[in-house]
């Protein structure tokens, strides 16, 4: 089946909204010229409305970098879905190594932010993946499908066709190491079967698994080139407009 890619750039906690709104501006030509794939960025939650406003009148998709599941309460500097929707942002990203490693995002809690994503139409992008310790341990597909179980449990087969799933190895973000594409393909396609299993093979087939960790200009083309990789993750190379634009612009093997 053929899935229309998924590229995103996750900012983490880099630009203001000025700096988002110079960036946008200088990008969303971009984005407009590649009707065949949807781009988006993750912008920081301080940056959410003004890179909305800036990204008005182009197909680039503004994002958030995570959520809370209630939609108010007393949870000092948490952001809701609604509040992400009220700055004009469509998607979210839910459980990245980063908030499962320094904020106690546990599979549970992601499956709690995934249901309140979608109970409010948000396009959640749900991550997991494995630490250096596991993969050298051969724990990889283990850990994977111990998080990917707990990270969308309660899912229907109908909400899970409309997700997308991230696959950041832990040990290749932000250290400049990547997954070959034999590695990262090899990935994908377990998870891909583990999908099936859980959902069945027409809900499975719909989502987009992508890939993140150390994704660069250099080797994007190559992971896209693998058949199960339906986009990527974009983290450091996501923060200027000449490298995002190029990884962006990489052929699609579709």
């Amino acid at each position: 089946m053929s899935r229309k890619p998924f590229l995103a750039g996750n900012w983490k906690m880099f630009k203001t909204g000025e700096q988002a709104a110079e960036f946008i501006g200088q990008f969303k030509s971009v984005a407009a010229s590649l009707g065949d794939r949807d781009i988006a960025l993750a912008v920081p939650a301080t940056a959410l409305e003004t890179a909305a406003k800036a990204a008005q009148g182009s197909p680039l998709i503004i994002g958030a970098q995570n959520l809370f599941w209630e939609k108010e309460g007393a949870f000092t500097g948490e952001i809701s879905a609604p509040m992400i929707k009220g700055a004009g942002a469509t998607m979210v990203i839910i459980g990245h190594s980063e908030r499962r490693q320094f904020f106690g995002d546990t599979d549970e809690k992601v499956a709690k932010k995934l249901a309140a994503a979608l109970a409010d139409g948000l396009l959640p992008v749900v991550c997991v993946g494995e630490n250096l310790s596991e993969r050298e341990n051969g724990k990889t597909l283990d850990v994977l499908s111990t998080q990917l179980t707990g990270s969308l449990a309660g899912l229907s087969a109908e909400a899970a066709a409309s997700i997308v799933v991230a696959y950041e190895p832990v040990w290749a973000i932000g250290t400049g190491k990547s997954a070959s594409e034999g590695e990262a393909q090899e990935v994908h396609v377990f998870l891909r079967r583990r999908l099936k299993e859980t959902f069945g093979a027409e809900a499975a087939d719909r989502i987009r698994i992508i890939y993140g960790g150390s994704v660069k200009p250099e080797n994007a083309a190559l992971i896209l080139a693998q058949s199960e990789i339906d986009g990527l993750l974009v983290g450091g190379a996501s923060l200027k407009v000449d490298s995002f634009t190029k990884i962006v612009q990489s052929p699609y093997a579709g």
